[in-house]
């Protein structure tokens, strides 16, 4: 009895440090501010800037780590709604801390078609609010999304989603702002 008990006294400090540092929260870019840009190479090598997607609508998703349940949820959710993101003129990108090779393992798994960014030296996940000590010594980002505009501007911002059917809420939230966003100029 008295084992258990030197346990629990051991565990709830632990357990009561993750979820303070888990659900910290950073200081993410505020809606209709511009949206910090970023240079990361996808699971290919390829290096991708937010600006060169303007002109078009982006699903920016930040996930803690490759290969686990929550987040290869989320990744494959992404990956099954994809033509309705391209029907509405966006793209998704995944951004996490994990490196290049990681994310192609990853990838290739699902086969992910679009970029996951890996943003090893954690500056991106800092500039929008979502890198997160988890145990209080791993540095991962949040589980967040981020809808940017056309014009670069953060138009819509979800903090600590669950994987499970966050793919569609995204898509009906574009499907919202793009019927509301004015017609571009010709």
């Amino acid at each position: 009895m008295n084992r258990i008990r030197s346990l629990r006294f051991l565990l709830l400090p632990l357990l009561l440090a993750w979820l303070a540092a888990a659900y910290a929260d950073g200081t993410a870019p505020a809606l209709g501010a511009v949206a910090p840009d970023f240079k990361l190479q996808d699971q290919n090598g390829k290096w991708h800037s937010l600006k060169d997607y303007r002109g078009k609508w982006v699903a920016l998703y930040f996930y803690p780590k490759d290969q686990t349940p929550g987040c290869t949820t989320q990744a494959c959710e992404f990956r099954d709604n994809i033509f309705a993101y391209r029907e509405l003129g966006a793209v998704v990108l995944g951004v996490s801390v994990d490196d290049v090779d990681s994310h192609k393992a990853f990838s290739e798994q699902y086969n992910l078609p679009f970029p996951i960014l890996a943003d090893s030296e954690k500056k991106t996940a800092t500039a929008y609010g979502t890198l997160t000590k988890y145990v209080g010594i791993a540095e991962m980002a949040r589980r967040d999304t981020f809808i940017i505009d056309p014009e670069g501007r953060v138009a819509k911002h979800y903090v600590k989603v669950d994987p499970k059917g966050h793919s569609e809420a995204v898509i009906a939230d574009l499907k919202q702002l793009a019927a509301k966003a004015p017609p571009k100029a010709t």
